[in-house]
């Protein structure tokens, strides 16, 4: 099997179209989704990942209910490709004479900084490899106190779904989340664990349950996401947030008939200074286009 694999990788090339289609993939989780978000057919993509697995000798990917989740062959090779892509694309852009650089700091919720932030910065850092991007994480309150204060050039904050904001580049549910098997029926009053008191999460919650009627408590207030999701996980409280930034080992509850219907809020993206710097603009601009596909 070892010799027959080495031929095989003797035989083809790491293509660098091949490498960035497995990365989009690996990154969306679904062949449909990465499709949308690099222009191709989804069989387009289904024979190029055919074609590399016959390079390596070995499946990548394993089809779930959920997507394709990458097999240990498809982590391995996941780890090198992201090196190549990175390499490849600076090395463009130094030959192009392409790219900007200089630094600026980017604030940004836990929860979108977990499921957007990868992808966001990779791409930019291959458009821009000399550029650094300094990353403050928090609730969208402290965001916009850090904003005021000008300690971050740009942040990416949430606003009530009725906002009439016209800058808002995505809608996202909130949805309620909670240990699998874990029925809220059987508690009273619904013990929850939420972000700041002043975030759209925490007063969403509040203000569903008063307008159900339903008794509540708070058992956990914090801007901390891993100690909500900690939590959650030990089935000592029920949460919500966005759904795009829903572990996957916690289940989504809103089809219980025991928990009210929750809004959706928008993302938009706020800058420090009336006067943005070449670079933020730059970075601003990235997002807009590219966070509607993630």
């Amino acid at each position: 099997m070892e010799a027959r694999s080495e031929a095989n990788i003797l035989s083809g090339t790491l293509e660098i179209d091949l490498l960035r289609s497995f990365a989009a993939i690996a990154e969306a989780r679904s062949l449909s989704r990465a499709a949308g978000r690099i222009g191709r057919t989804q069989s387009a993509l289904s024979q190029q990942m055919k074609r590399l697995e016959d390079i390596v000798d070995q499946p990548l990917f394993q089809r779930t209910g959920r997507g394709v989740v990458l097999t240990h062959p498809g982590e391995r090779l996941l780890i090198h490709t992201q090196r190549m892509l990175r390499l490849h694309d600076e090395a463009m852009a130094d030959l192009l004479g392409k790219g900007l650089s200089g630094s600026i700091r980017f604030g940004c919720p836990d929860d979108y900084a977990a499921v957007f932030l990868p992808s966001l910065l990779r791409q930019f850092s291959s458009q821009h490899p000399h550029a650094l991007v300094e990353v403050v994480c928090g609730p969208t309150p402290r965001l916009v106190e850090q904003l005021d204060k000008r300690a971050v050039d740009l942040a990416m904050i949430s606003l009530p779904d009725h906002s009439h904001d016209d800058d808002i580049i995505r809608r996202e549910p909130l949805v309620w989340i909670g240990y699998p098997g874990l029925d809220s029926a059987h508690f009273d009053p619904l013990p929850l664990a939420l972000s700041d008191p002043d975030t759209l999460d925490h007063l969403a919650a509040c203000e569903a349950l008063q307008r159900a009627g339903r008794a509540y408590r708070i058992a956990y207030a914090s801007s901390s996401l891993a100690g909500l999701t900690a939590l959650v996980r030990s089935g000592q409280a029920f949460a919500i947030m966005t759904q795009t930034a829903v572990p996957a080992d916690l289940a989504i509850l809103n089809g219980d008939p025991a928990l009210p219907p929750l809004p959706a809020v928008g993302i938009t993206l706020k800058f420090g200074r009336k006067r943005a710097s070449h670079l933020t603009a730059a970075f601003a601009e990235h997002i807009r286009l590219t966070l509607p596909l993630l």
